[in-house]
């Protein structure tokens, strides 16, 4: 058995469709955090926000960490999961932490392309361009610390995926 997979990184980066179709390639389950919450909840991201906050989400966002956490596992984070310190330390400890790292420009463009509001709720209340700027900015290093691996997310799918295959094959070769 494989330690699970932790795909972490901003919204837009790709974790939930990479994080598919990179469980498909490997034999391994896919959990996606958010939608975990959701099913548990029954409501959506920006449902649980508007009538608990953020707090309650965030503390909501850990327990579904630990319930989707599992062997031979892809899990794809919420874009905030590196916001609490012991989420970090948790994905670090039990799995391999992988950043898809992406701009800010490309995060923006495909954001807007596909805005899934509800999954997707405003953090800032700002125009989407200078949101995922500002919230990136914030982030970035909490991204890059928690990682074991960063891998380009601006390429392809596919790229991403074939990235990610070759990292983890050099690091069991290793």
């Amino acid at each position: 058995m494989a330690l699970p997979l932790y795909l972490i990184g901003a919204r837009g980066c790709g974790k939930t469709t990479v994080g598919q179709k990179l469980a498909d390639a490997l034999g391994y389950a896919f959990c996606d955090t958010d939608r975990h919450l959701q099913q548990v909840s029954g409501r959506s991201v920006e449902q649980i926000v508007a009538a608990e906050g953020w707090q309650s989400f965030r503390q909501q966002e850990t327990l579904a960490l630990h319930a989707v956490t599992a062997p031979d596992t892809v899990i794809a984070t919420g874009g905030g999961m590196v916001l609490a310190p012991e989420n970090c330390r948790y994905m670090r400890e039990h799995g391999q932490v992988i950043y898809l790292n992406a701009e800010a420009g490309i995060l923006a463009a495909r954001l807007e392309a596909d805005p899934e509001q509800a999954q997707r709720p405003t953090l800032t209340g700002r125009p989407i361009v200078d949101e995922v700027d500002e919230v990136l900015a914030a982030r970035d290093t909490l991204y890059q610390n928690a990682a074991h691996r960063v891998v380009n997310a601006m390429q392809s799918p596919e790229g991403v995926i074939e990235e990610i295959i070759t990292l983890l094959a050099l690091a069991s070769a290793g």
